[in-house]
């Protein structure tokens, strides 16, 4: 056999890369249910980011070499390859701009995915257990490895946004002490194991909270006051770069920015006429959602909305299956639960393991309510759990053997998978699913937060100009305050989650676009698709082979689903 010939295909560079990952990465291990990473953290430091990267530059010399392999030239390999070379090169390019040694703020850091973890960590023996344990006296060392790299960060002048970094000190405050008595998040984690691990438990436990203190302290008292004064905008160059990270493109942002105002012009016209069914009169949307806040229909009970939401997905499954999806049965699983303390404001999805021993998960943190209005859960459900993230994210597990494990995993592109969320909203209301006016309202307020997002995510990072067609401060240049002051106005969440949620984009710039503009992205695979099938478009078909391409960048994704 020839050397030609022994060389690997793209998704066995890919796949490989996967593994390797894994052993340098335990928490992508954990998310992807590899047992043998359970009791395992990764190296924060700044030599556990360069190992990463260095590992990303020897895969993609190896993707070289299996390009040139007959057969690198299939359609499968040929999307794997691509994906591959595209995430791997937009992440060594925030390495190399040094973005590791600033990863300050209240959902995206390597902080958020230590404690996160533990919350998808095997419990359900005593075997599990001692995992845990393991893993707990690991927080240490991996908070000391997080706060050498922003030392370094510290010393070639490479700040983190003030305001995010007060976010994120309050957050490590709260981690480290939930019921004002000195008990932290990782003891009240640990309370849950066996008596028989207790001491091991509560040691560990209590070593892991004292490491946030320290964490926190250092940073209240040591970080925050070197940076103050610091821009918490990153400018249209980093801009640049951690959009097409999370986008999978070279985005005009201009066009981008024109594009969120039109949307936003659109979905106004829409919630203005919705909002007089609800309340006949009402001086804004937004009146009419108040009004529903107070009067509309609410689920009373943390326990109890999550059983409702367990319901309202098992009820999408039913309706969908075999009508508008093909779901394979491991794919109909899907829990509903609360996230712990602590967390950002927004809900979030987990996806199950490759083996699907943990199915999917949706998350709704509480903020401390206990009273939860319907119209606010039914197409956020919609989004977070079936037919959104759920669908797609299970379905890649579903079909990983016929892709890669890469492309069906950790090669996901966040635009790809929000912007089918979006999609999957919007599907609901073309199926029929939104016909009370409530819900309804409700679904057209959180379609014009994704609208919003893009005009003050890209508009405050870049410092654009408010065109002069807005009702709000035309002509002036945006700024983080302007832009929470524009995200309140429009938009019928709390005050507390309008601040959370402008931390999350001034701390993940370029994230925040991805919905809207990856919904438009498979809006426009649809309708090209449709235009070539003419009469026999058949949408099932169209919906799970476009689920079971994998991962995407948008620079591919219009052109593949337009070929379905």
């Amino acid at each position: 056999m020839s050397d030609t010939t022994r060389r690997p295909l793209p998704r066995e560079v890919a796949d490989a890369y996967v593994d390797d990952l894994v052993a340098l990465d335990p928490v992508t291990g954990t998310y992807l249910g590899v047992k043998e990473s359970a009791s395992k953290l990764p190296d924060t430091s700044p030599a556990g980011q360069e190992a990463l990267a260095e590992l990303a530059r020897a895969t993609l010399a190896r993707l070289d070499e299996a390009e040139r392999r007959p057969g690198a030239d299939s359609d499968i390999e040929r999307r794997c390859a691509r994906l591959l070379r595209e995430r791997l090169t937009a992440e060594l390019a925030v390495h190399e701009a040094d973005e590791g040694l600033r990863a300050v703020g209240n959902m995206h850091t390597p902080v958020h995915s230590v404690r996160d973890v533990f919350t998808i960590t095997p419990t359900a023996t005593d075997e599990d257990w001692a995992a845990v344990a393991e893993r707990l006296r690991a927080v240490p060392a991996a908070l000391r490895g997080y706060r050498e790299s922003l030392t370094l960060g510290l010393e070639r002048k490479l700040y983190a946004g003030p305001r995010p970094t007060a976010t994120f000190i309050e957050q490590l405050t709260e981690w480290s002490d939930l019921d004002g008595e000195g008990r932290g998040w990782f003891e009240d984690f640990a309370s849950q194991g066996p008596e028989s691990l207790r001491a091991e438990l509560d040691e560990a436990a209590r070593a892991a909270t004292a490491a946030v203190v320290g964490l926190r302290d250092w940073v209240r008292d040591v970080y925050a006051p070197t940076i103050e004064g610091a821009p918490n905008t990153v400018g249209r160059e980093r801009y640049g770069r951690w959009a097409r990270h999370f986008n999978g493109t070279d985005l005009d942002l201009d066009e981008a920015y024109a594009y969120g105002w039109s949307e936003y012009h659109r979905i106004l016209g829409e919630m203005k006429k919705e909002a007089e069914k609800v309340l006949p009169g009402a001086e804004t949307p937004w009146t009419a959602l108040a009004h529903l806040d107070e009067h509309g229909a609410h689920i009373e009970g943390v326990e109890e909305t999550r059983a409702w939401l367990q319901g309202l997905m098992d009820e999408a499954i039913e309706a969908l299956d075999g009508t508008h999806f093909e779901l394979a049965e491991r794919v109909r699983k899907v829990e509903s639960r609360i996230a712990p303390p602590g967390s950002a404001a927004a809900p979030y999805y987990t996806s199950p393991s490759a083996d699907f021993s943990r199915p999917g998960r949706t998350w709704l943190p509480t903020m401390g309510q206990t009273r939860f209005p319907v119209y606010d859960l039914v197409s956020t459900w919609y989004h977070e759990g079936v037919p959104g993230h759920h669908l797609q994210l299970a379905q890649w597990a579903h079909v990983a053997e016929n892709l890669s494990r890469y492309q069906a995993t950790v090669g996901g592109v966040s635009a790809n998978v929000e912007g089918w969320a979006l999609y999957a909203e919007r599907l609901m209301d073309e199926l029929g699913f939104l016909t009370d006016p409530e819900q309804r309202l409700g679904y057209l307020d959180a379609q014009m937060m994704r609208a919003v997002r893009v005009i003050i995510d890209i508009g405050m990072h870049l410092e654009l100009e408010i065109p002069a067609h807005s009702p709000f401060h035309p002509g002036e240049r945006w700024t983080p305050e302007l832009a929470q002051e524009f995200f309140g106005a429009h938009s019928s969440r709390p005050a507390d989650y309008v601040e959370s949620e402008l931390v999350r984009y001034l701390s993940m710039p370029g994230q925040a676009i991805g919905y809207k503009l990856g919904e438009r992205a498979w809006l426009l695979g649809r309708e090209n698709a449709r235009r070539r099938h003419g009469e026999a478009f058949d949408a099932k078909a169209w919906h799970m082979a476009a689920l079971s391409q994998g991962s995407l960048g948008l620079d591919d994704l219009v052109d593949e689903l337009s070929r379905l």
